[in-house]
């Protein structure tokens, strides 16, 4: 019995020391914000002056990441959000300008598409010994012809929003 009492407790010593082996090192590392880490080797510990915590307990706690913080002042409501009435008319004389140029540039892009598209007949090109290049690029034509067309409604569209 005596003997059995002896191999349960060199046993356990034994379970004890192969823990405390298998368990990683703990390293504690000055800084500002002093640091506890186990992601470190010996040499790399050693290098940064880091202490090995033997025998403590240590408890890792994950702390939530912190939500980022909203503007210091709210964005202004009522009376504060107006904006002078004349920078407005500049900003929306501005907006109609530029309106006006791309809407004057894209009913130019359609001409040129229409002439080119020639009412579903465009010259062949000489690179177009294939019939089917041909087809394809006057389907190709016709497609860039109703897109065109489109944006110069949205356009229209737009344009009529800035209208008084």
């Amino acid at each position: 019995m005596v003997r059995t009492a002896w191999q349960v407790c060199a046993m356990g010593l034994l379970a004890t020391a192969a823990w405390a082996q298998s368990s990683p090192a703990v390293y504690r590392c000055p800084g500002p914000p002093v640091l506890y880490t186990d992601a470190l080797t010996p040499a790399e510990a050693k290098e940064k002056g880091c202490r090995l915590i033997e025998g403590a307990p240590v408890t890792v706690v994950q702390v939530p990441k912190p939500r980022p913080q909203a503007a210091a002042s709210p964005a202004p409501r009522g009376s504060e959000a107006r904006v002078d009435p004349a920078s407005q008319r500049q900003r929306d004389a501005d907006a109609r300008r530029i309106l006006d140029d791309e809407l004057r540039r894209e009913e130019e892009k359609l001409v040129n598409l229409k002439r080119e598209y020639n009412n579903g007949e465009p010259e062949r090109r000489g690179d177009e010994r294939n019939y089917q290049k041909y087809v394809e690029r006057a389907s190709a034509l016709k497609a860039s012809i109703t897109r065109t067309e489109s944006d110069i409604a949205a356009i229209k569209r737009e344009l009529a929003k800035l209208s008084p």
